[in-house]
């Protein structure tokens, strides 16, 4: 687990492609620089989707960690 405090938690469990995405998306346009969003999304289609956005878009992956049904990412609003 990452020592860096959330700032938004994002339950996307049960939620279909695009929406945990999109979700996040919105999430890091109303945060601020330095913000810390955490998302729980069960849907297989995060696991790329999510790190390739946080790349192209220059935000900080910090973790991405699998549980029981679904994976957790912390990501870092860099600007």
């Amino acid at each position: 687990m990452t020592t860096a405090e959330i700032t938004r938690s994002i339950d996307a469990r049960g939620m279909a492609c695009p929406g945990p995405l999109m979700t996040l998306i919105g999430a890091i346009r109303e945060g601020q620089v330095g913000d810390v969003i955490e998302v729980l999304s069960s849907d297989e289609g995060s696991k790329t989707d999510i790190p390739a956005w946080v790349a192209k878009a220059k935000h900080e992956l910090i973790e991405v960690t699998p549980d029981d049904g679904y994976s957790r990412f912390v990501i870092r609003k860099a600007r």
